[in-house]
């Protein structure tokens, strides 16, 4: 059973309980690379969106750029399996209200995130990559409109890589950290090779999938991600879902119990 505190559930009450009512759901990338159909929402009430650039921290002049890992593969769906550490990876689309709650809950409790953006995304929400770095998490890449990107002509599948790297590097100062593919769990040979020659020398995928983009519940995601999670699983998650936003305190919670640590892609690695 996972066991919340009353200070978990003022957490709760503050961070997330507030944008459960709605929130524009993102489009999700299931484990067989099929994605449902979007849906809108009202958007949710304002959570504690205070980024700690704003609370008197100085922003870094450049986010963190793509680093090889060696003897990992070009494709990492999980990484090492004897260390006390998960990274909880986040489509990056959806509410930004949404996302500021999840990034704050995240930070209450210790925990860093992995966020792959949607370059559409920051050209309405600009203001998120700053808030995603500067908060001490990952950004990463998930290509510029997520489309099918596995199923694209060489020319559009490269535009859809290097028009996402370029707002992230006008925005930050870097590509980002990481590559994830659209639509899809892992990327096609093609791909693969597009997001290396962009400077990504690994894709990030992923073992454990939440499911959260069918919204089956807050419980229902909770319990798939529990069930499943070790140390060294990279769990997917999406921005824009209530369930997601509920479920994430007991989910942190509950790998504080069990002795893992939430770190961001690149620590889980280094």
């Amino acid at each position: 059973m996972v066991r919340v505190t009353t200070t978990d559930r003022r957490g709760v009450l503050r961070a997330g309980a507030g944008l459960v009512a709605g929130g524009a759901l993102a489009a999700g990338c299931s484990a067989a690379g099929a994605d449902p159909h979007s849906a809108a929402s009202p958007h949710a009430s304002a959570a504690d969106s205070t980024a700690p650039a704003a609370r008197g921290s100085a922003a870094p002049s450049a986010a963190p750029a793509p680093r090889a890992f060696r003897g990992q593969p070009a494709q990492i769906a999980h990484g090492p399996r004897d260390r006390p550490r998960v990274a909880l990876t986040f489509h990056g689309q959806g509410d930004p209200a949404m996302a500021r709650g999840l990034l704050t809950t995240a930070e209450r409790h210790g925990a860093r995130l992995t966020v792959l953006a949607v370059g559409a995304w920051l050209d309405q929400h600009p203001e998120m990559a700053r808030r995603i770095v500067d908060g001490g998490h990952d950004l990463g890449n998930h290509t510029q409109r997520h489309l099918g990107v596995n199923t694209m002509s060489e020319a559009a599948a490269r535009a859809e890589v290097t028009d996402c790297a370029d707002r992230l590097k006008r925005l930050t100062g870097s590509i980002g950290t990481w590559f994830r593919p659209s639509r899809a769990p892992t990327a096609s040979p093609l791909v693969e090779r597009l997001a290396r020659a962009a400077g990504y020398p690994h894709v990030l995928s992923y073992d454990v999938d939440s499911l959260d983009y069918t919204s089956p519940g807050a419980a229902a995601v909770t319990r798939k991600v529990l069930d499943e999670v070790r140390g060294g699983s990279v769990v997917s998650l999406h921005f824009g879902y209530a369930d997601t936003v509920a479920a994430l305190p007991a989910v942190l919670t509950e790998l504080d119990r069990r002795g893992l640590h939430a770190v961001t892609a690149t620590e889980l690695l280094s």
